[in-house]
C-alpha cells in the first residue's frame, strides 16, 4: 500500500513533534499495511516553509533511522503544497518537489475555508507546464462542502484529488464522512491517503477506509484506488475517472 499524503517528519510543521514520534507513526503505518510513503510537510502555507533541499535532506535522515530500528517502511521526499500567488515563482527557483520524481502530480492544499478566486489562472499555469494538481483532502473544506461544483470544475479541467482515510471512516464527523461518501459515489475521487499527524484522532485508517470501500463500492474501487496511487508515484498516466456533479445542495446532503 501506497501513503501518498502524511507528516511524518520530525520538527518540521504540525506533524510529529520528535524522532521518537516519527518512528512511532512509522510503525503504526506499517501495522495499517503501508509499505511506501511520500512525506508531504506543509510548504508556503502562511506558517510553514518546508524548502525542497530541506525536506530531501531530513527524508534521506529518517530513512536512516527508520533502517537501524528495522522497520520495513520506504519513504520519499514530497510536499503539502498551499496554492499562493507565489507558487510559480517557487516552482521556477525550483522548490517544489511532486508526487514523483518526473514532476508531473503536485499535492495541492487550499485554505480550510475557502477556495481562492485566482485558483482556476494558477491550475491554468500549472496545466500549461505540464503539471496535474493532485486537490488534497477536499472533503474537508468548507467552501466545497457548500458548493461541490467547485472540485467538480477542477476536475473537469484535468486536476485530480484525495481523500483523506479517516474522513471516510468518521473520524471527522457523520458530516465529512457523508460528503466523502458522495464524492466517492460520483467519482470525483482518486485515492485515498492517511494525512497522519501526531494528533490525537490523526492515526493510521488505511486499511479500514478500504474495508469500507470494498464493502459499499465493490473490490474494482479498491484495485483503482491502489493503482492510481502508484501511478502518481511513479509519474505515470492516470485516465480520468467518469465524474458526475453531485446536484444536491448543501442542506440536501444530509
Amino acid at each position: 500500500m501506497i501513503d501518498l499524503h502524511c507528516h511524518l517528519l520530525p520538527g518540521v510543521d504540525d506533524g510529529s513533534k520528535s524522532m521518537d514520534i516519527s518512528l512511532k507513526l512509522a510503525n503504526d503505518a506499517v501495522g495499517d499495511g503501508i509499505d511506501y510513503a511520500l512525506l508531504t510537510p506543509h510548504h508556503m502555507n502562511g506558517v510553514y516553509l518546508n524548502h525542497k533541499k530541506g525536506v530531501i535532506q531530513q527524508t534521506q535522515e529518517f530513512q536512516v533511522e527508520l533502517d537501524r530500528h528495522k522497520i520495513p517502511l520506504k519513504v520519499f521526499p514530497g510536499q503539502e503544497v498551499r496554492i499562493n500567488g507565489d507558487l510559480l515563482t517557487a516552482l521556477d527557483q525550483d522548490d517544489i518537489l511532486f508526487a514523483d520524481e518526473s514532476g508531473r502530480y503536485l499535492m495541492l492544499e487550499f485554505p480550510d475555508d475557502d477556495v481562492p478566486s485566482y485558483t482556476s489562472n494558477m491550475v491554468y499555469e500549472l496545466m500549461q507546464r505540464e503539471i496535474i494538481p493532485v486537490i488534497v483532502h477536499p472533503e474537508r473544506n468548507t467552501k466545497i462542502m457548500k458548493q461541490p461544483n467547485l472540485l467538480y470544475e477542477l476536475l473537469s479541467r484535468g486536476c485530480l484529488s484525495q481523500i483523506t482515510a479517516g474522513s471516510y471512516v468518521g473520524i471527522f464527523g457523520k458530516k465529512v464522512e457523508k460528503f466523502s461518501e458522495h464524492l466517492i459515489e460520483s467519482g470525483q475521487v482518486y485515492i485515498f491517503a492517511s494525512d497522519a499527524h501526531d494528533l490525537p484522532g490523526r492515526k493510521y485508517e488505511m486499511t479500514n477506509a478500504f474495508k469500507k470501500l470494498k464493502k459499499e463500492f465493490g473490490l474494482e474501487y479498491v484495485s483503482h484506488f491502489n493503482e492510481n496511487a502508484k501511478k502518481i508515484i511513479n509519474g505515470d498516466d492516470i485516465m480520468p475517472n467518469d465524474f458526475s456533479e453531485i446536484k444536491m445542495h448543501w442542506f440536501g446532503l444530509f
